[in-house]
């Protein structure tokens, strides 16, 4: 294992009002055996308990904060701008790695391919029947349609993110802006072709998938100067595929995920 006083990862969590889902989050970091990272969090304010978890935790923890912010995306940039590590991962509060292995396979994968600006993975996640599927990531190349992977399986090299931000003017697509522009300073993103971690249902992209929809749509506008043709077959196809998720959930399944893990 390598240990230096700057660490490898830099684990950054959010959460509020989800105290059961943080410590699946905090029993998923401490039993990895590559213990070269260090964990910080940021409550938006929790009520359930969270913020008292956290006090007795502030040994293992290089910072915390509980508080009112300025939402999920406001969290992240306060808390990543205190990360010290050379890879930076959004861990958030019910999101958990995929098992003790993931940080120690990731560290060698990054190190063996001269520490690429960008990592990403696959995840596991549960289509809404409570069996949790891999979904595989898409290639970056097609990052067009909208994110590689969940935020809990992309590792940003932190020099290449130095000075980015999520964009305060998105509720749901911030995390689309913030990959877009990292990937516009990555030569050599890396698939890792392995599960990284296991993605929480219920965030806020599912609860509002048009508005995330509409969201995207400005961000390939803005950041990736597509036009209103491109564009509008885009959306048309992500509400197809809203739709299919919605209305015939098992069939949605079949295509999107698979039912075995990858090793």
């Amino acid at each position: 294992m390598r240990r230096t006083d700057v660490p490898f990862f830099s684990i950054v969590t959010v959460v509020k009002d989800d105290a059961a889902g943080l410590i699946r989050t905090r029993e998923s970091l401490w039993t990895q055996s590559w213990r070269d990272f260090e964990w910080l969090c940021a409550d938006g304010g929790s009520t359930d308990g969270t913020a008292d978890l956290l006090a007795g935790w502030a040994g293992e923890l290089a910072w915390w904060r509980s508080g009112p912010d300025g939402g999920p995306f406001a969290a992240m940039n306060e808390t990543a701008a205190r990360a010290r590590g050379r890879y930076l991962l959004f861990l958030n509060g019910g999101d958990r790695l995929a098992g003790p292995e993931v940080l120690a396979a990731v560290a060698a994968q990054a190190l063996g391919h001269g520490c690429p600006g960008l990592l990403y993975g696959d995840t596991l996640e549960d289509p809404g029947d409570g069996r949790p599927r891999l979904r595989p990531a898409r290639d970056v190349r097609h990052a067009w349609y909208g994110m590689p992977a969940h935020h809990c399986a992309l590792f940003y090299r932190c020099d290449i993110v130095a000075g980015l931000a999520y964009p305060a003017g998105y509720r749901i697509a911030a995390d689309y802006a913030y990959t877009l522009a990292a990937l516009a300073r990555v030569p050599d993103p890396r698939h890792l072709r392995m599960v990284v971690a296991e993605f929480a249902p219920g965030g806020l992209s599912r609860r509002h998938p048009a508005l995330g929809r509409r969201e995207q749509d400005r961000i390939r506008r803005d950041l990736l100067g597509m036009g209103p043709v491109s564009r509008s077959a885009i959306m048309a196809m992500q509400h197809l595929s809203s739709g299919l998720r919605r209305l015939a959930p098992a069939t949605y399944a079949c295509i999107r995920f698979r039912n075995t893990r990858q090793g």
